[in-house]
């Protein structure tokens, strides 16, 4: 996303970094002359990314609902927090009212294959079912973007045995935040059974995207004559 950054002529005076975590040290570099706001639902996360430059705001906050005003920034930078969200399109639309006429949206998230070998092992409500990026598409026009553009890449990571798959998954915190996810312990046997199952290999289907805010269409005024039929 950054290296994307390059081909992009912006100058932003006010850069809103949605739930995207250390990125933003980057895009003060990139932008010195911006002002960041951090906004994050997790208050320790936004205390984990200490002040790393003097015009950084944190905001504990919900994407769905930004406490911003409208039209009140010129770059939203979404990285991997979107497939958190059990409707992206909500975000999408609070990320088009905060922006500027103009602004730009860069986001990833993830896309349906992805950990598509641990929902094969564990079942289908024990892991996320990700937004299709040609979805996420129409959800930017209907959110009011203008030139969606939408990519993917697949990434598939070797480890060397499925209990390093769990592992390292637990350890970048992608935990199981489903509504319908089952609520007891799953116990041993459970365990034993996934880890029999999932082999030693886990697949990111990592979607990328970046639209601008359409400016509102200007109609030219015109006078419109009214006759009065005669009786």
């Amino acid at each position: 996303m950054l290296e994307r950054l390059d081909y992009v002529k912006l100058a932003p005076q006010r850069i809103l970094d949605a739930a995207s975590g250390p990125p933003g040290r980057a895009l003060g570099k990139r932008y010195p002359g911006a002002r960041v706001v951090s906004l994050d639902f997790s208050l320790a996360m936004l205390k984990a990314r200490s002040s790393w430059f003097r015009k950084h705001i944190s905001v504990c906050a919900d994407l769905e609902r930004l406490p911003l005003a409208p039209e009140s920034v010129d770059l939203v930078w979404c990285n991997m927090a979107l497939h958190w969200l059990a409707d992206p399109q909500l975000a999408l639309r609070e990320f088009a009212r905060v922006l500027a006429p103009e602004g730009l949206l860069m986001f990833s998230t993830l896309g349906p294959d992805a950990l598509k070998e641990l929902r094969a092992a564990a079942g289908a409500n024990r892991v996320h079912g990700f937004t299709d990026m040609h979805d996420l598409g129409d959800m930017l026009l209907g959110a009011g973007f203008a030139a969606p553009v939408m990519d993917m890449e697949m990434i598939r990571f070797e480890y060397a045995a499925p209990k390093s798959v769990l592992d390292d998954l637990r350890a970048t915190g992608q935990t199981n935040a489903r509504a319908d996810r089952p609520r007891g312990l799953a116990g041993r046997a459970f365990g034993e059974r996934l880890r029999a199952a999932l082999g030693a290999a886990a697949t990111f289907e990592v979607v990328y995207g970046h639209a601008w805010k359409r400016r509102p269409a200007v109609h030219d005024a015109k006078t419109v004559r009214v006759f009065k039929r005669m009786p």
